[in-house]
């Protein structure tokens, strides 16, 4: 039989390199594009030349040495040398400045925050001292929040949760405040001493300082038009305290109904 004649190779390359190319060219076109839609760090860069420029002194004119040695700019480079010599200053470590970054940020923030506090507890205060209240609610602050702390025996008789009539006028005037001044979270804490309780209806200070908390919480709903999805209430208990317990005027500042307004840098964190 005879042998079929074999069929020759097309001359050229062959067919698949054509699509091979195009879809070269196609990523090559993408990456490009990738890169002209790319933009550069300008405040990390700044920070790196800075560095480079304080530390080496080869950016600006050129012609400095690094450390102890032949120029730069004469041609004889002391760039195999460059990563040892980077590496043990320790000067273009990034994570140092990334950290650097981060802890100058938190610092301005911290003093953002303390100052608004500040001026909203400076707020607070003339109006407290407005109504001649200054007796019935002490002002404190912090970076996070002012703290308005109204004692337990002007709100409550011992072992109630019922809020004395006496005790409403001064939560109307907190519920002004908290209107006009409250832009953020609300948080309503109630505090006890450490005495066991004995013969009343709440078994313990937990649930007693919760069930103050939640009078507080409840009036203040009622007289206000308050965001109640933006006010917190809590029991603290014994757990808490401001002054020792072992002496009766301690447990007297130790009974007491806490109310803090968080600033606006501090209500959703």
């Amino acid at each position: 039989m005879a042998k079929k004649k074999q069929e020759e190779a097309p001359k050229g390359s062959p067919a698949w390199m054509a699509t091979f190319s195009d879809l070269m060219n196609l990523l090559l076109c993408f990456f490009v594009l990738l890169f002209s839609m790319s933009s550069i760090d300008a405040a990390k860069f700044e920070k790196v030349v800075e560095s480079f420029n304080q530390t080496f002194s080869v950016l600006n004119g050129g012609a400095s040495a690094i450390g102890d040695g032949l120029l730069i700019s004469n041609g004889v480079s002391q760039l195999n040398e460059l990563d040892d010599y980077i590496n043990s200053t320790g000067k273009m470590d990034e994570g140092q400045i990334v950290d650097e970054d981060v802890a100058a940020v938190q610092e301005k923030l911290e003093e953002a925050k303390m100052e608004e506090s500040e001026q909203l507890a400076e707020q607070i205060q003339e109006a407290v001292d407005e109504k001649d209240m200054g007796s019935e609610i002490d002002i404190e602050f912090n970076s996070q929040y002012v703290l308005l702390t109204m004692k337990g025996a002007l709100l409550f008789d011992s072992g109630s949760v019922l809020l004395k009539e006496e005790a409403k006028p001064v939560l109307d005037q907190v519920g002004l405040i908290l209107e006009r001044y409250a832009t953020g979270l609300i948080e309503i804490e109630g505090h006890t001493d450490n005495v066991p309780m004995s013969g009343a209806k709440y078994s313990n200070n937990n649930e007693l300082s919760s069930g103050r908390a939640l009078s507080v919480f409840d009036y203040l709903m009622s007289i206000t038009n308050l965001d109640p999805a933006h006010v917190k209430h809590a029991g603290r208990g014994e757990y808490v305290p401001v002054a020792d317990n072992s002496t009766a005027e301690g447990r007297t500042r130790n009974r007491r109904v806490e109310i803090k307004i968080y600033n606006a840098l501090s209500s959703y964190e």
